[in-house]
């Protein structure tokens, strides 16, 4: 399976300190470089610039048209990282894109790209077997507590779906 991300799935999981879930889920994923820039650009976050750097399972990509990236820039207003991601999951064909922010979203929904956010990835990872009940509820707890931008009608949902499958 081919797998595209974005940078705010991958932020989100290194700080609730599961980016592990990714490997075990696709094996591998693939960025574009501007989502390596984005991860590792700023000096105040040390710890997450090594653990990208580091990570074995996660492959930077070129993407062969610079041009295209600027077009699709202007076209869309989304941002580098969006941008690259996206036009990268079609150059390759991904089989999916993981992304979080909306516009993003339905850009590449439009585009046909099959997509998944970072909430849908947790349930995923929890119906998978990957991840435990309790763990899930302590990371609501954490992005309900911290500067990640989810909304708390999707902390719920996730909430409500795991209690389902009890």
């Amino acid at each position: 399976m081919i797998v595209v991300s974005d940078t705010t799935p991958l932020i989100t999981l290194m700080k609730i300190g599961h980016l592990e879930l990714l490997e075990k889920a696709f094996g591998e994923i693939q960025i574009p470089e501007a989502v390596y820039t984005e991860l590792t650009s700023n000096p105040r976050f040390q710890t997450e610039i090594s653990q990208i750097q580091n990570c074995p399972f996660i492959h930077i990509q070129k993407i062969s048209d610079e041009r295209s990236v600027n077009l699709f820039r202007r076209a869309t207003g989304l941002d580098i990282g969006e941008s690259e991601a996206i036009i990268l999951s079609d150059d390759i064909h991904a089989d999916l894109l993981l992304i979080d922010e909306v516009k993003g979203r339905q850009v590449a929904e439009q585009m046909g790209i099959k997509i998944i956010g970072t909430i849908g990835f947790l349930l995923a990872s929890y119906e998978e077997k990957n991840i435990s009940e309790a763990e899930i509820i302590e990371i609501v707890e954490y992005l309900r507590n911290s500067s990640r931008h989810i909304s708390e009608r999707y902390l719920n949902l996730l909430l409500e779906r795991i209690s389902e499958n009890q």
